[in-house]
């Protein structure tokens, strides 16, 4: 059981989710690990002089990225333990 979730935690390492906010004027790439890979800010947004609104939209899209990589690691982590609950990876 070790030895897989040794890959499973490979695999993740290698699998990357998305989150976004204010429509996708902000995007931010996650690992299935929960480390944050890229940020993306459409120009537009980086054009403004609201700077509190921008540090908003990147947070939120940190967040939803970070939520969906916990998400995906919990799904893999219960194909192998049937389900069981979470193992606290997050």
């Amino acid at each position: 059981m070790q030895a897989q979730m040794a890959k499973i935690q490979e695999e993740l390492a290698n699998e990357q989710v998305e989150g976004s906010a204010g429509g996708g004027m902000v995007t931010v790439t996650a690992n299935g690990q929960g480390d944050l890979l890229a940020v993306r800010i459409e120009p537009e947004v980086a054009k403004g002089e609201d700077i509190e609104m921008l540090e908003d939209l990147l947070l939120a899209a940190a967040n939803d990225a970070l939520r969906k990589s916990k998400e995906l690691a919990n799904s893999r982590m219960g194909q192998l333990t049937g389900g069981l609950g979470s193992l606290g990876l997050f």
